[in-house]
């Protein structure tokens, strides 16, 4: 037994903290020095998980800790086996909720010691075996079905400020695909919220699709190194549905930004020198380390939707723009149609797809997409003039401009199946064919009487001539109601000046 023990620690590489400054640990190594990515153990019970990001010289290296470091002190023994941190694949992760390292969080029975295990740090698929195949991926929900079309294997940003939608459109992009995707849904939280991580564990439960799901969360409170590689953790599980069992996976990144914030914190602890507005001089290089391994290959499609908070709602800072870069479609939510009551608060003016073009579309889709965007442009335009002459100043042209515009806004929400709890509507999944014909209707004028309000909050355009019907006759019975009303208070003062 003796002997064992000896060849096992044989195989264990020892060194000696020599600094601590809250998540960064300086390690000196007497003989091989780790290479970097390298995952070191300390603490009492080995509980402290270090990874290598730099070799200082000869025998020391800075390392970053992935949990909190509590009780470490200088002198203490750091042992390493020289490989990277893992997580586990395969089919038996399916329905489960995962931390950084692989371990489960869902208080269900632990996975078995013999599940398959894989490193973190992968390289993005070469060229040779990526698709170049264009095909849309439907999400039943009208504006980015008609106006900003996805990509199937693509990457999608849903830009926006604080408590502008992002979370709810993406649980509502999850209710709807998982029911038509037969793949696989994989979503991963970063330095999020716990109580939506817990909300939408729940939600997913009752809806009956966590089978087909993979949940990875690396929380708000968690050291800004397992916030930084949760990302990568949830990229590994994602990539073996893709390359071993040739399924499409779709991929929910919330929040992308959180993944900048954390190395952007590790960067700062590491002393690295900051660049524009404090961001990491190496921002560009970690993004596309990330971003790269999101693809369609010949084996199956990984499609990525990911929430991106603007600070400060202002999209030329250099997180939202080293972004951009790597999408396909652009959502960018406001804060001005979230104040309208206009859900989902989509700008569909600064909001663009490399879909939209008639060779990918269908050449009606792409003219119907082209005059809606003139339509609301000039309505846009026309808003000022409407502010200080008022509707009456405009010409008859521009009236009606006006007036299809305000329709078409309106159509364009949806009552998502995700808030049904909170205001009372019952959810709606519109097709492709539904939202274009609704959308051409309303452009040729067909709905001209119909009011506005009419529009609100539907699903196919036909709802809106039932509403619109209602309305009418609830309009009529009120101002009926109104006339008699008056005539009993006209009996009642006669009656009264006769005595």
């Amino acid at each position: 037994m003796g002997t064992i023990s000896k060849i096992k620690n044989k195989s264990l590489n020892y060194g000696k903290i020599i600094s601590v400054r809250g998540s960064v640990v300086d390690v000196l190594f007497e003989n091989n020095l780790p290479p970097i990515y390298t995952l070191l153990h300390t603490g009492k019970d080995k509980e402290i998980s270090i990874e290598v990001l730099t070799q200082l010289e000869e025998h020391r290296i800075r390392g970053i800790a992935l949990t909190p470091t509590q009780g470490l002190a200088r002198g203490m023994m750091v042992e390493t086996d020289g490989k990277q941190l893992t997580v586990p694949v395969g089919k038996k992760i399916m329905g489960r909720m995962f931390d950084v390292f692989g371990n489960t969080i869902d208080h269900e029975k632990p996975l078995s010691t013999e599940v398959e295990r894989r490193n973190i740090h992968q390289s993005p698929p070469p060229l040779a075996k990526r698709s170049t195949k264009s095909e849309v991926f439907v999400t039943g929900i009208k504006a980015i079905d008609v106006l900003i079309p996805l990509e199937r294997g693509g990457k999608a940003g849903l830009f926006g400020g604080a408590g502008v939608g992002k979370t709810v459109l993406l649980t509502e992009m999850i209710h709807n695909m998982v029911g038509h995707n037969k793949g696989v849904s994989m979503f991963c939280g970063i330095g999020e919220r716990c109580r939506e991580g817990h909300e939408l564990y729940h939600d997913m439960k009752e809806a009956g699709v966590l089978e087909n799901m993979v949940m990875m969360f690396g929380q708000m409170n968690e050291p800004p190194g397992a916030r930084f590689r949760v990302g990568h953790a949830a990229l590994t599980m994602a990539e073996y549905f893709r390359d071993d069992e040739h399924r499409d996976v779709l991929l929910l990144i919330d929040n992308i930004f959180r993944f900048i914030q954390a190395g952007m914190e590790v960067s700062g602890l590491m002393g690295q020198m900051p660049s524009r507005l404090g961001y990491q001089p190496t921002l560009g290089t970690e993004l596309s380390k990330l971003e790269e391994r999101i693809a369609n290959t010949d084996a199956g499609a990984i499609t990525s939707i990911q929430a991106v908070y603007v600070p400060a709602d202002d999209l030329t800072d250099p997180a939202a723009v080293h972004t951009f870069a790597h999408l396909s479609a652009s959502i960018v939510l406001s804060r001005k149609k979230s104040s309208e009551g206009l859900y989902p608060a989509i700008d569909l003016l600064q909001s663009n797809s490399k879909m939209a073009t008639p060779g990918i579309i269908c050449e009606r889709h792409y003219k119907l997409a082209q005059e809606i965007r003139q339509t609301l442009a000039q309505y846009e335009e026309l808003k000022d003039i409407i502010a200080m002459l008022g509707l009456e100043q405009l010409s008859v042209d521009d009236r009606n401009v006006v007036n299809r515009a305000r329709r078409l806004e309106r159509f364009l929400t949806q009552p998502f199946f995700t808030t049904e709890q909170f205001s009372g509507m019952k959810g709606k999944e519109v097709s492709l064919d539904d939202a274009l014909n609704g959308c051409d209707r309303i452009l040729s004028d067909e709905f001209k009487d119909l009011p506005e309000g009419a529009f609100y909050m539907i699903g196919t355009i036909d709802e809106a001539m039932k509403k619109g019907d209602s309305k009418l006759k609830t309009d009529k019975s009120d101002s009926a109601s109104k006339e008699k009303s008056e005539k009993i208070i006209e009996k009642q003062t006669n009656l009264e000046e006769k005595k």
